[in-house]
């Protein structure tokens, strides 16, 4: 899965589950029936949040902080730990519990997307604390960065021409995955969903909830899914909104965003050429051509960043490829574009991503050396620029179990572009790379693929948008046959990464059923907000 924008006018800014009795909302169970099985996990589930102001010039004075404290590798709870960052919206009134928010990626800082968006939830502290967290790895929870490792990738993948030799592509693979697990410390190697899952039920007992009510975006809803998977019992209301796939290889799950990214895209195109100001002139073919070859100019001869690094043609697809996620984010687009063309300025591109792939990190962060496990919160200032793409790739290669082998990557890599190019000649290359970076790495869990089905848990609301560009809506509609009879599906008849922030239908739905228990009926709709309305 593609991570979401960091700059972002609503939920979508990362772009970014049967009712229960209220009385039993937030009711505490017995602690021996809470703690997970196997090891003594007993001082993590024994636990309570300490809350106080978030610290930051950008943090709105009404959000609160704390941390819980997990276990570095849950077959070890004696050893190392982290300390995960969480923040708060308090309840308005009298609170039944609360709901964690997760708003995908994977690598998306929780803290800062509420920091950021908290309006968009104000109508859920109308019963619930809204809670909201950095999962292990991410922003201030010890984050992972491969420092310039991606750029090894770039060049193997086809940015360096040079690069020819078989046992050359796969040497600097290798190189790429030793850096990343060199300047990202211990904690790379336990990133997987299924470790988040975990942290979230010592979060639940922290916060003093006997189920999790949950609202999960994207990659969110992989997350809420193997938590639902893993602990059915502690399942409370749930919601998942832009529904990823469980089943789909890595490769499969590259070429769907290149296709649907594609298609953003050009519909992007089709609307900045109506505009005179349209830095691409007005004709919608020549618009797609100009993107390409300016993509392949970057790739070639770099301009400087805002932080006098060079600025690729891929740093640019990554940045482009965040603001396809929300509609309300293309007059920025095009103003970022129109800056880029005009004076080579990077620095609105660069305002939608937590840095492009092949950014370094900054000199004197914390990644150089770190050591996360048992170190605490990491400061704000000392997140790795790269912290977000990093991330992404240790998630999903944790969750995928297939690697390409040595063969496959000498004998059809030039396969493997052509297909990814076919798919979408503007991001098949940047999609390719985030697949090949789990060359070298440690094979992924099957947890996800072969035990995340036929659910026996409260009912759930899945959300899925026929234009998601992300995130295909036979992804919805698979994973709701998969899951079984918990689930629901609500059908956003609109464009767009997700629903709840750009469909008032969808919106008011979830709250409904988050909020009030009240489900809608499996297969109702939302159309689009130009006034087709919702059925069902």
């Amino acid at each position: 899965m593609q991570a979401k924008p960091s700059t972002r006018p609503s939920v979508r800014r990362c772009a970014v589950s049967g009712a229960l009795g209220l009385s039993l909302l937030g009711a505490g169970l017995p602690a021996a029936a809470e703690r997970d099985t196997g090891p003594d996990l007993s001082r993590f589930y024994d636990q309570k949040v300490t809350w106080s102001a978030c610290e930051g010039m950008e943090m709105p004075k009404d959000l609160q902080c704390g941390k819980v404290t997990v276990p570095l590798d849950y077959g070890r709870p004696k050893g190392d730990t982290l300390d995960l960052a969480l923040a708060r919206f308090r309840a308005t009134g009298e609170s039944r519990g609360s709901v964690l928010l997760n708003f995908g990626g994977p690598g998306g800082s929780g803290v800062s997307e509420l920091s950021f968006g908290g309006k968009d939830f104000m109508h859920l502290t109308n019963g619930y604390d809204v809670v909201t967290f950095d999962p292990r790895g991410v922003g201030r929870s010890s984050p992972v960065t491969c420092g310039p490792a991606t750029m090894k990738i770039i060049e193997a993948t086809g940015g360096d021409e040079s690069v020819t030799d078989p046992e050359d592509v796969l040497g600097r693979l290798r190189d790429a995955a030793a850096e990343c697990a060199k300047y990202s410390g211990p904690v790379l190697h336990h990133m997987g969903t299924v470790d988040a899952a975990r942290d979230m039920d010592v979060m639940r007992s922290a916060l003093g909830d006997g189920r999790l009510n949950y609202l999960g975006f994207s990659y969110g809803t992989r997350l809420g899914a193997v938590y639902a998977a893993r602990f059915p019992d502690k399942v409370g209301r749930m919601v998942l909104d832009g529904v990823d796939t469980l089943t789909e290889p890595l490769a499969e799950q590259g070429l769907a965003g290149a296709r649907g990214q594609q298609t953003a895209l050009e519909n992007f195109l089709d609307w900045c050429v109506e505009d005179i100001a349209c830095p691409f002139g007005q004709d919608a073919r020549a618009a797609r051509e100009q993107v390409e070859r300016l993509v392949a100019s970057l790739d070639a001869d770099p301009v400087p960043s805002a932080f006098g690094e060079p600025f690729s043609g891929q740093d640019m697809v990554g940045a482009i490829g965040q603001a396809l996620y929300s509609r309300e984010l293309w007059p920025s687009l095009q103003r970022a574009l129109a800056q880029l063309l005009d004076d080579g300025d990077t620095r609105g591109l660069e305002g939608f991503s937590s840095g492009g792939v092949t950014f370094p990190v900054r000199a004197g962060s914390a990644a150089a050396g770190r050591e996360p496990a048992g170190a605490g919160l990491t400061d704000e200032e000392d997140i790795p620029m790269d912290n977000l793409p990093a991330a992404l790739m240790a998630v999903n290669c944790a969750d995928d179990p297939d690697r390409p082998s040595a063969a496959e990557v000498t004998g059809s890599l030039d396969r493997l572009r052509a297909r990814y190019e076919e798919a979408s000649p503007v991001f098949g290359r940047y999609r390719l790379t985030q697949v090949l970076m789990c060359y070298g790495r440690p094979r992924g869990t099957d947890y996800i693929r072969d035990d995340v089905k036929d659910l026996d848990t409260r009912r759930m609301l899945l959300v899925g948008t026929r234009g998601d560009p992300a995130t295909p809506y036979r992804w919805t509609t698979e994973t709701a046959e998969r899951l079984g009879s918990p689930a629901v599906v609500l059908d956003n008849r609109d464009e767009g990464h997700t629903g709840y922030a750009s469909s008032e239908c969808v919106h008011r739905k979830v709250d409904d059923f988050l909020l009030y228990g009240s489900l809608p009926p499996d297969g109702s709709s939302c159309g689009p907000e130009n006034g087709e309305g919702e059925t069902g």
